[in-house]
């Protein structure tokens, strides 16, 4: 047989090859690996059934609005999800919602799974809380904000069985108190961030039971917990001191000095504050927390701190070069006079959102001089600033960089950085 006879029978053995045949399970999920969009993803799984069964099984995340029937299903193909988002938003919910029943089927079902979003789901109880500490013993993240029927009782169970537990979000649980914290303290020893704004019974005394067992916080966010004081926040600044970065106080109208005299103490990696709404704080206080944060603090929102005046803002912006949002509406004490300290001869600004509404005293010349600082500028808030107007700014030629926006009366969103 001649050698070319030889080597057309080899190539049509070749071109008959399937590559089902040829391939491993293996080797199809290391191809998988390596397609890098979701959509292409799911063409993979167009190829045939065993492809759809391969990308099934490798399936990461997933956003599902379903029953117990469905997600049965779900829970069979999808073996090794790891996120599951079954969120609900306000405008587009859903009846009956999510329920205990869909709750037990996922704590039986996504035994891989570590993160778990039912915001808004406002059917589910305690006994779907309990259920899912009970089964889900990997999960790291849980979200269940505006689950309005939730108490201790069901979370507490989530504590207990969820161990490795890093993130945890409670906003609007108006039932929760301070025996969840204890039950975090004793059994999440890794929590990393955790949410309890508007959780109006949670005091001081539940913030010393979290900060005696979670001393890895780096997010801690207690807007509107209004019976929590400058005692709780700052046993949370000394027991997280290495990895606190953001902290939420708006409205904590009892929280003062001796707060913000801890973090400027303890805190020197804080990168968010807010502290909206405490006005008992001081201008001395803010001045030494700008200089203990100066390198790393990038947004602060102090409006309607009615002591903050010229002498803590020149500081700020002299000392925390690296800010990049900052918010002092309704200070009424703050006028041109905080801009004009700033010195010359040190360099520009980061600032790219500056809030300033309700500021009386603050006038076009002094958003001028921060101007001159400020070539990062994308967004500036001057409404109800009675001095500020549009065509001042036209008639002084001030030159805004071009992605800036300019609210002067209220018909821009705000950016949600602040909130």
């Amino acid at each position: 047989m001649s050698s070319n006879s030889t080597q057309e029978e080899e190539e049509e053995e070749d071109a008959g090859v399937c590559i089902n045949e040829a391939l491993t399970d293996d080797e199809l999920r290391s191809i998988l690996a390596r397609v890098e969009t979701e959509k292409d993803k799911e063409t993979f799984g167009l190829v045939c059934k065993r492809w759809l069964r391969l990308q099934s099984t490798e399936r990461k995340k997933l956003a599902a609005r379903a029953g117990p029937h469905m997600l049965r299903k779900m829970a069979d193909r999808f073996t090794r999800l790891v996120e599951l988002d079954l969120a609900q938003s306000i405008s587009r919910s859903f009846y009956p919602g999510v329920t205990d029943s869909d709750l037990s089927v996922i704590a039986n079902g996504f035994t891989c799974l570590r993160i778990l979003n039912l915001h808004n789901c406002k059917g589910i109880t305690d006994v779907g809380m309990k259920v899912i500490g009970e089964g889900l013993s990997l999960l790291q993240s849980l979200d269940v904000s505006y689950c309005r029927k939730l108490t201790d009782k069901g979370l507490s169970a989530v504590a207990k069985g969820c161990c490795d537990l890093r993130i945890l979000h409670l906003t609007g649980c108006r039932f929760v108190t301070d025996s969840i914290l204890e039950a975090l303290s004793k059994n999440c020893r890794n929590l990393e961030e955790l949410v309890l704004q508007g959780c109006t019974s949670i005091t001081d005394n539940g913030l010393i039971s979290l900060a005696s067992g979670c001393q890895r916080i780096k997010i801690l966010d207690i807007n509107k917990c209004s019976n929590v004081s400058d005692v709780g926040v700052s046993s949370i600044c000394k027991a997280c001191s290495s990895s606190l970065k953001t902290l939420k106080l708006l409205d904590c109208y009892k929280v003062g000095d001796e707060a913000i005299l801890s973090l400027a103490k303890f805190c020197d990696n804080l990168e968010t504050l807010i502290i909206g709404g405490c006005r008992d704080v001081s201008d001395s206080a803010m001045k030494l927390l700008a200089t203990a944060c100066r390198n790393n603090l990038k947004n602060l929102r102090m409006d309607w701190c009615l002591n903050i005046s010229d002498s803590s803002l020149s500081c700020i912006l002299s000392q925390c070069r690296n800010l990049e949002v900052l918010d002092i509406g309704c200070c009424g004490e703050v006028t041109d006079t905080a801009f004009l300290l700033i010195s010359n001869e040190e360099p520009g600004l980061s600032l790219k959102i500056l809030k300033v509404s309700n500021c009386p005293k603050i006038t076009v010349v002094g958003i001028g001089i921060l101007l001159g600082k400020c070539s990062y500028l994308e967004y500036l808030d001057v409404r109800s600033c009675p001095h500020i107007t549009k065509a001042g700014f036209d008639e002084a030629g001030f030159h805004f960089p071009d992605c800036c926006k300019i609210n002067f009366n209220g018909s821009i969103n705000e950016p949600a950085v602040l909130l």
